[in-house]
């Protein structure tokens, strides 16, 4: 789909190797799963598992389209992260090819 759309994908193997790309070549999208904090280290400033790479984002790409994928027990939850950050699209799993392609298109 990607491919399709003249998107060029990128995987990372760490949050240190994602933010070090980002800082040399800031994206126009970013695709991340939501894992709600349930422990105590996010306790205090972070409500989850992508916090400082969203913080990150805004930083070093401001006009990023942040797309977060969650499953469904997560929906509880999806609405502390939509307070901290201005994300463009929540897609829940089972994640169609629709949905994905209809946030790739759509403006912010």
């Amino acid at each position: 789909m990607y491919q399709k759309l003249g998107i060029a994908a990128e995987r990372f193997d760490s949050a240190c190797n994602l933010h070090l790309a980002m800082q040399k070549q800031p994206p126009d999208f970013f695709v991340g799963e939501f894992i709600y904090g349930w422990g105590n280290n996010y306790a205090g400033a972070n409500v989850s598992n992508l916090d400082v790479t969203l913080r990150s984002l805004q930083r070093f790409a401001p006009q990023v389209k942040m797309i977060v994928f969650m499953h469904p027990r997560e929906e509880d939850h999806i609405g502390k992260l939509l307070e901290l950050f201005p994300v463009h699209a929540v897609l829940t799993y089972p994640v169609s090819a629709q949905a994905m392609q209809a946030a790739l298109v759509t403006p912010a």
